[in-house]
């Protein structure tokens, strides 16, 4: 390697960790963006159990890499966003299986990092945030309508049947 290209690549190294390290001194992601699963739409959340934390999802510095899974189940794809001076930015970018406790990180926006395409265990304590969080965003509220129709429906099933006589 040439001189040229070991200070490209120096150069590169350094803009990586220096984004890097302005993302986690800032100590959060200002929001995630969530998509897939049982989502109909994208979602931006704010929640700070997911956003206050780098390593919510997986702890990529600790945990080993895990063997890919044959089926992870329902995945989540996650977009992690820090905000410098009024600039939302995408940091880094994660697929999370929260039913079998896999993370697959695809890696950094704009970036490199020796974590990246490898799958992780998730955080045991991530599973009860991520569900609170997603919580009636993910899953739409009963409305008055359905209910009415529910009590309608069975008001009629109960007044077409009759009534069992036990005296024989």
């Amino acid at each position: 390697m040439n001189f040229r290209n070991r200070t490209a690549l120096g150069l590169a190294l350094l803009l990586t960790l220096i984004t890097s390290t302005v993302a986690l001194a800032k100590g959060n992601f200002a929001f995630i963006i969530v998509s897939g699963g049982n989502l109909k739409n994208k979602l931006r959340l704010t929640d700070p159990a997911l956003t206050n934390d780098f390593l919510v999802f997986a702890d990529l510095f600790r945990n080993e890499q895990a063997e890919a899974p044959a089926n992870p189940g329902i995945g989540y794809e996650i977009t992690r966003y820090y905000s410098d001076n009024g600039v939302e930015q995408a940091f880094d970018h994660l697929h999370y299986y929260p039913d079998t406790g896999f993370v697959y990180y695809d890696g950094m926006v704009n970036g490199w990092s020796e974590y990246d395409g490898h799958w992780y265990r998730a955080q045991p304590r991530v599973k009860t945030a991520f569900e609170k969080a997603l919580g009636k965003k993910a899953f739409p509220p009963i409305t008055p309508f359905i209910l009415t129709a529910g009590l309608v429906i069975l008001l009629i099933v109960l007044r077409r049947t009759k009534p069992v006589r036990l005296d024989g």
